[in-house]
């Protein structure tokens, strides 16, 4: 029997947590699904990822609102994924950052992935009617900009590519706590579709040399304490490479897609098949670790037909 399609076979409701990683600073999570951050200032709040649509987005605020009442005044979104940013306008944000990378990368291939994610994820557009349109910044940076939440100071900063061209790593050093978005998992899958595999392993050590005490990852649970946060590092560290590494020797010897993908599974399997969105991912990683492997630097635009297409021939 044919696998459904990405993750539209996955409409249970998740359980969300929300945990403190430090004072003021808390990692709205959800089994697996998409992770939202949230920065307590002295006079307002920042916001780490929007989530898929408004209705998701509000209960970001229900659990912000139960320990605080400061406004909102800047969303931060990691890159340019539809999951992460279509519930932006639900925040009331007056500041809306990006890294310029990322904000490219919404010109250029802002409406195909939002097509394309609204198929393999149709239980978190539920409500994608709100959805007013792209997100588009308010401002956006190079390599780094601090913004001061009155007192608290928080630094936005590109360590390099990884999950996509554009990531961006939010630091807030009184508490040593980073805000990674999906350069870092924990227990689910990494997706690399829009990757850099050869990079992503270097930006990795640049966020291990910040030692941060905590870190909220993409997905998966709150990373508390330097252990957690190593552990979750390397196990990323090992998605990525194990990915990879097949794909680089079968394109090495003039293999074509279907051999990659049957040695990624067989390196894959044993370790992540039982991480969360690991058969949803895995497609969609073969296909640009192939890709990359065989010289391609910049990640192939994804539309819904391409998704598809590349589906129906791996699953076959």
């Amino acid at each position: 029997m044919a696998k459904a399609f990405a993750s539209q076979g996955d409409m249970s409701e998740k359980k969300i947590s929300f945990d403190q990683i430090g004072e003021g600073l808390y990692a709205f999570t959800a089994e697996g699904d998409p992770n939202t951050g949230v920065i307590i200032g002295d006079e307002s709040v920042m916001i780490v990822e929007a989530q898929a649509t408004p209705r998701l987005a509000r209960k970001v605020i229900d659990c912000v609102r139960s320990v605080t009442d400061k406004p909102i005044s800047h969303l931060v979104l990691t890159h340019y994924h539809a999951v992460r940013v279509l519930g932006a306008s639900a925040y009331g944000a007056r500041e809306i950052v990006t890294t310029d990378t990322t904000r490219a990368q919404v010109v250029e291939r802002g409406q195909e992935d939002w097509d394309s994610e609204f198929a393999r994820f149709p239980r978190l557009f539920q409500g994608h009617e709100e959805i007013p349109g792209l997100t588009w910044p308010t401002m956006t940076f190079s390599d780094r900009m601090t913004v001061y939440l009155g007192k608290r100071r928080v630094d936005l900063m590109h360590l390099g590519r990884a999950h996509t061209a554009g990531d961006a790593v939010i630091w807030v050093p009184d508490q040593e706590v980073m805000f990674t978005g999906d350069i870092v998992e924990y227990h689910s899958a990494c997706y690399c579709g829009d990757g850099h595999f050869e990079e992503w392993g270097q930006t990795l050590d640049n966020i291990a040399s910040f030692q941060p005490a905590s870190i909220a990852p993409g997905r998966g649970d709150a990373l508390v304490g330097t252990a957690k946060v190593t552990e979750a590092i390397e196990n990323t560290r090992d998605f990525v490479e194990s990915t990879y590494r097949p794909a680089q020797k079968i394109a090495a010897r003039g293999g074509d897609l279907k051999e990659a993908w049957d040695a990624i599974r067989a390196a894959c399997d044993p370790k992540f098949a039982d991480y969360a969105i690991y058969e949803h991912c895995l497609p969609f990683n073969v296909a640009r670790a192939f890709d990359e492997a065989r010289g391609i630097e910049t990640p192939r635009i994804w539309t819904a037909e391409r998704d598809k297409e590349m589906w129906a021939a791996l699953q076959g």
